[in-house]
């Protein structure tokens, strides 16, 4: 369960204060798989952020009764001059897993070759995103966050990635930001909509499908 309380983030502005998230108030509830839909730079991504730790809000606090990932597709951990690597050992280290088991893992699914062992900053941004992905993946978190997973990779290498993630919902809950009206719809089955700062969490996945359409003006299926 990830309960947010009052959970507010602002980011300062030429202008003052711009508020991203007000107020949030919402449970996730333990094992589901819940979509997170909002429109282009409302905040879900520091939304994500905020869930997994790695940044502040700058009120209220969340709570957890389960381990969470860092979100998908996230490197800040990483260090550029460390190799893919030497970045999962580090990990491994921060979240008490076998670091071989690990290493193991993420070489075989990410699919790097030599460029495992070569810096990170040699890596291009789609390398980066495989390489978080099968980190974060790769160990066994109660609730994954996850950050447009049809961005990581080729077509092969996405498929290959839903099937995973797919795997790893059998076991755990999720939060999904995704575009893809068909990967929501595969993925989740429940929603929530981030609007003008305002969060709302909804048991029915059509029913917040539908909010986020009505939201952007479009028809719902074209999401």
């Amino acid at each position: 369960m990830i309960r947010l309380e009052n959970v507010t983030k602002t980011f300062p502005v030429r202008q003052g204060q711009k508020v991203i998230i007000k107020n949030a108030n919402a449970i996730f509830p333990t094992g589901r798989s819940i979509a997170l839909l909002g429109r282009n730079g409302t905040g879900k991504s520091t939304l994500l952020d905020i869930i997994s730790g790695t940044i502040r809000p700058s009120k209220g606090r969340v709570l957890s009764t389960g381990s969470i990932s860092y979100p998908v597709g996230f490197s800040g951990s990483f260090h550029p001059d460390l190799t893919g690597a030497q970045n999962t050992r580090f990990v491994a280290r921060i979240y008490g897993v076998d670091t071989r088991e690990l290493l193991e893992f993420v070489q075989d699914f990410a699919e790097l070759g030599p460029h495992f062992h070569m810096p990170l900053r040699s890596y291009s941004a789609g390398m980066r995103a495989r390489l978080s992905f099968g980190v974060s993946m790769g160990i066994p978190f109660d609730t994954y966050l996850v950050d447009e997973v049809t961005s990581v990779g080729d077509g092969a290498f996405r498929q290959k990635s839903i099937a995973l993630l797919d795997d790893r919902r059998a076991r755990s809950g999720a939060i999904i930001v995704s575009h893809s009206e068909p990967m929501i719809r595969r993925t989740c089955d429940m929603g929530a909509v981030l609007e003008d700062g305002c969060l709302t969490l909804y048991a029915c996945l059509d029913e917040a499908l539908a909010v986020h359409a009505d939201n952007l003006g479009i028809p719902q299926g074209a999401v």
